[in-house]
């Protein structure tokens, strides 16, 4: 059976729960709680699975392999249908750039790693690592919502999901959750709005995982 490591509140792995399920693939779910005994993901038995000690990590077969974008390739890849990516070159470029431009550009300053080192090593408060949060988020929207605005129907391109709504979702989760202002991203909230009514969005989000807590 495919194993996928993963943590309820990680964007990560909530993109690659997204993915798995609009494929209709079957998965059992490893919950690794990122807090917990200061994080299972730096235990012996995980670093072994993903050595990069981080979730998602998927298992298929005789493949492990981390990195959330690259595991959903593979998915693509391997699962060719139903795609998540165009047929067209050009659109799957530009599909791919929407991607890259949350899962490179905005998620990495907000991980839980930069957030505990603001945290624990520069020593700033609450408060500050949330203005911090919404800063990058805010950012990113903007140039995010510039693009959509041009290429979006219900989904981020046209009426059919791809690998773009799949890394767009988790984002609004976690603006949501530091209580990002999403007024000025109307194409943003209205896709956000209509994924989350279907149910591959819905039993990949956090709080129907079997470690929501």
């Amino acid at each position: 059976m495919r194993q996928l490591y993963s943590y309820f509140r990680s964007s990560a792995s909530y993109r690659v729960r997204i993915a798995l399920h609009l494929k209709g693939l079957d998965f059992d779910t490893v919950p690794v709680h990122l807090l917990r005994d200061g994080g299972e993901q730096h235990g012996e038995a995980y670093r072994a699975i993903n050595p990069a000690q981080l979730v998602p990590a998927l298992v298929d077969e005789s493949l492990a392999l981390g990195q959330s974008v690259a595991i959903m390739e593979y998915l693509e890849e391997a699962y060719p249908s139903p795609a998540l990516l165009p047929l067209e070159r050009a659109s799957r470029a530009q599909v791919r750039a929407v991607v890259q431009a949350i899962a490179c550009d905005i998620h990495p300053l907000n991980n839980l790693r930069v957030l505990q080192y603001l945290e624990h090593t520069l020593g700033h408060d609450e408060a500050t690592r949330a203005t911090w949060y919404r800063h990058w988020i805010t950012l990113g929207f903007e140039a995010l919502e510039a693009q959509l605005a041009q290429t979006a129907g219900a989904f981020c391109f046209g009426d059919a999901p791809t690998l773009a709504d799949c890394c767009l979702i988790p984002q609004v989760a976690n603006a949501r959750r530091f209580q990002t202002p999403l007024e000025r991203f109307p194409t943003i909230v209205r896709i956000d709005a209509h994924c989350r009514t279907l149910p591959a969005f819905i039993a990949a989000a956090p709080d129907n995982q079997p470690d929501f807590a």
